[in-house]
Order: C-alpha cells, then structure tokens, then sequence
C-alpha cells in the first residue's frame, strides 16, 4: 500500500510538473475587438461555448471587473473553491473548464496550450468583454501566458501562478519524470481523487487514458519563451511557493525578463517595476491554488494598488 501511494504521488508531480511543458509559437495577429462590446448579462451564470471545435464549459461569479481564471492540469475550475468568493468579491469571474477538463469534452482535436490561449480569447470575445485580467496557475497559466503573446488587445493584467517561461526552470527530477506518463499510467490513478473529480463530471470518463497521452505529449516536449516574455505588455505579476517545483533562480530569471529585479526601486519608487513577484511562504505548487494568501498576494495588483497597506485600508474603510 505505501508503495502504491508513493508511485500515485510521483505520477501526479509528474503531471503537475508537464503542465507548461510546450513548445514556442509565433504570437498570431490580434482578432479586431467591438470597443462597443458589453458585458455578458448577469443572468447568465454558467453555459457552453464552442470555440475552434472544443465544447468549452465556463460559470461567471461575481461582479467587477473581469477576471478569466484558469485551472491546472487534471483538475477544473473548482478547484479554485476556497479562494473563488473572494475573488468574487470585487471581480466577475470568468471560471473555465481547458479542453479535456472538467465539463469539457477532450475531443478530437490536437491538445496545444497556443490553440488553447486563442480559445480564450474567442471564448471572452463572445461573451462580450473587450478585455479581461487573467490568471492562470500551472496548465492555466500557460494558457494564460500564451493568450496574452497571441491576443495582447484582450487581456488586461496578467497573473501567473506557478508557471515558468522555460522547461529548464523545473527541478532536474521533476524534469525527468515528465518524459514516463502516457495513457498506460491510467490503471494506476483509477482509485485517486484526482480520477475520481474528473470521473464525476467529465462528458466521457473512458477518455482519461486519452488525456494522459496528450499531457504527456506536452511532457515530452522542450520549450522556451524567453522571447515572448519581452513583448508581453504587462502588467505581469509572478506567484511562486517557496516549495514550488521551480528552482528559485528560475523565478528570478522569469521576473527579471520582465524587466524587475534589476535595480533599486528609489526613495520615491521611481523606478519600480510596473511588474510584481511574489514568493508565499509554507506553500508548495500542489496547495497554493488554494491558499488564503494567494488572494491576499494578488488582490492589490488586480485591484491596480502598489501594495498590501493601501488595499487593507481601503478594506477597512469600507467595513467602518
């Protein structure tokens, strides 16, 4: 039994760890935006879009500015449960179940995180937002960082949460294992409840084994955006644990492509980056989707405030 929970273990790092393991692609021309677009009617809280051949399930909470949230790899939007009425709060949140996840279909079509990051694009088009913030963690935030290479018109700020720009980022043994999942690793995950979430919801169950084979395709692969990475047009913020999967050097490395983390900010934060990083302590890349200070990170920056003090007092002004 406690070898069978060791290799389940090392089988779902294997799989949170392939989540950004693709290769580059040239950013695609923008598609022409309605500036007269309004938003999706409240009413309207859940439903199914189809987009370039994937039946993509979406839900919209709250209300505020919109916010596309993007979950990781085998797992759905719901997994942002513990953190998503906060998010809510000040934000219409637009949750979205990838190709292959949760209520939406895998289908037939190749699974790529570039056809993925003009999915969403299309998919908030049609929902009437001329732009969205975005953010993505793991899967999500590949999804995410490509969305807003290929469609920079549409997305607004930009969060990663654990997400690389580079394969060489991972941890040389997490690296490793992403080149051993495939479909035949399915008999293995079928009494996990990763398997059990997606069973629960997915259109087609037997297709599980399918989606092991196309993470692992991604796993296979090598990528690099440090190129991509220069035309983002920000504002970017970083979200690490300080157990992530991600040499902290990686994590530098990312924000200072960026173009944060080079010098001093100055006594009047003159030159502070428009960018942000932030590394949550006592979180790892498997708990920190969840995490109560994920929210408290991120909330400034969506909100468009420098730091935490100001949002806190804005918070307690509203409450007196």
């Amino acid at each position: 039994m406690r070898q069978f929970l060791l290799q389940t273990c090392l089988l779902q790092t294997c799989l949170l760890a392939a989540l950004l393991a693709v290769s580059a692609s040239a950013a695609a021309v923008p598609v022409p935006l309605d500036a007269e677009a309004a938003p999706a009617a409240a009413a309207a809280r859940s439903g199914t879009l189809s987009v370039d051949g994937v039946d993509y399930y979406y839900e919209l909470h709250g209300q505020g500015q919109p916010l596309l949230l993007l979950h990781g790899g085998l797992g759905a939007g719901s997994m942002f449960g513990p953190v998503l009425e906060r998010l809510a709060e000040r934000n219409t949140v637009i949750l979205v179940d990838l190709q292959g996840h949760g209520r939406t279909p895998l289908g037939e079509r190749p699974f790529k995180i570039e056809s993925m990051g003009d999915d969403m694009a299309a998919l908030v088009q049609r929902l009437g937002y001329r732009q969205v913030d975005v953010m993505g963690y793991s899967l999500g935030g590949g999804v995410a960082l490509r969305m807003a290479v290929q469609r920079p018109a549409q997305v607004g700020k930009l969060v990663l949460v654990s997400a690389s720009h580079t394969s060489e980022a991972f941890y040389p043994e997490i690296r490793a294992m992403q080149k051993t999942i495939d479909a035949n690793s399915a008999p293995m995950m079928r009494d996990t409840p990763m398997y059990n979430t997606y069973a629960a919801v997915a259109p087609k169950p037997e297709d599980f084994p399918r989606l092991l084979d196309a993470i692992g395709g991604l796993m296979r692969q090598s990528f690099d955006w440090s190129a991509d990475v220069a035309r983002l047009q920000g504002p970017v913020m970083l979200v690490y644990g300080d157990g992530d999967m991600y040499r902290p050097e990686s994590e530098i490395a990312f924000y200072q492509l960026l173009g944060g983390g080079k010098r001093d900010a100055g006594w009047q934060r003159e030159t502070l980056s428009k960018n942000r990083l932030a590394i949550l302590p006592d979180a790892t890349h498997y708990d920190i989707f969840a995490s109560p200070r994920l929210v408290d990170a991120v909330a400034p920056f969506l909100a468009g405030r420098s730091d935490a003090k100001s949002w806190d007092a804005q918070l307690s002004g509203e409450k007196n």
